[in-house]
């Protein structure tokens, strides 16, 4: 705080400069009232760029559902119209792929659920893939593990960028962290993850996201199974993560009344 001048003088000092030093006193006093007392700098959480004075969107919430906010800024994709979120039920996969639990996504232990598969960009009809870009088709693992998370492998990571990042018009650390902001975007009931071990439905599931997610539909949700079991979550948002519908998506959905949701291991 800038020191205050005193207004108060020796008896020697006249009436006159009594006068003029209390202005002084008083303009000092006002200008440290009107300072902010902890301006901070603008936050940046998990690729959303954030500004300051919003609330900071948070990973989790209790209860395992993520909060859902819409990132305050982030680089917007060209070239596609818009994207899909695919989300893996990892037992599915892994009974499938690595039944004895070699790799790292489904050892045991682990307890993934969902996860994040890709993020896709998309046109109305079709989508791109493997698209020519100046950047480099190897992701480097001192980027790479900040996403192993919501990515459970170097090797999906790496697979996704070249097939579908390379098309996003962003760089691979953009596009990852667009990746993670699409995904903290959505909130997953942890209702879905505790109907594990389960039969349920692809209507259930649909109408407990459209419930935790206001703005998303029927129509912007496809659910995808496999042999009678879950396999994944797809969510059609815009570049800049608003929900969509997207009906050609919707179509390829499972139409399946009853599936089973494979246990977590």
């Amino acid at each position: 705080m800038t020191p205050k001048t005193s207004p108060f003088r020796p008896r020697s000092a006249s009436l006159a400069s009594i006068i003029l030093a209390l202005p002084l006193a008083l303009a000092g006093c006002s200008e440290d009232q009107s300072r902010p007392a902890d301006a901070k700098p603008p936050a940046q959480v998990g690729g959303a760029r954030q500004t300051t004075g919003q609330a900071a969107p948070k990973s989790a919430q209790a209860g395992g559902e993520r909060r859902g906010d819409a990132p305050a800024s982030l680089p917007v994709g060209q070239g596609f119209d818009f994207y899909v979120l695919s989300l893996s039920w990892s037992p599915t996969w892994c009974m499938d792929n690595d039944a004895s639990g070699n790799g790292e996504q489904c050892r045991a232990g682990r307890n993934a659920g969902f996860i994040v598969h890709g993020l896709w960009p998309q046109n109305e009809r079709g989508y791109p893939e493997f698209c020519p870009t100046r950047q480099s088709d190897r992701v480097p693992a001192s980027l790479g593990r900040g996403y192993l998370d919501i990515i459970p492998s170097m090797g999906l990571i790496g697979h996704q960028w070249r097939k579908h990042g390379s098309c996003s018009g962003l760089s691979q650390r953009d596009y990852l962290d667009t990746t993670r902001a699409a995904f903290e975007r959505l909130v997953l009931p942890q209702s879905l993850e505790d109907a594990a071990g389960n039969r349920t439905g692809p209507a259930a599931i649909e109408a407990a996201l459209i419930e935790a997610n206001p703005g998303l539909t029927e129509s912007g949700i496809a659910v995808t199974c496999d042999g009678g079991r879950l396999d994944e979550i797809r969510i059609c948002m815009t570049p800049d993560l608003n929900f969509r519908d997207c009906p050609e998506v919707d179509r390829a959905a499972c139409r399946a009344r009853t599936i089973t949701q494979p246990p977590i291991r």
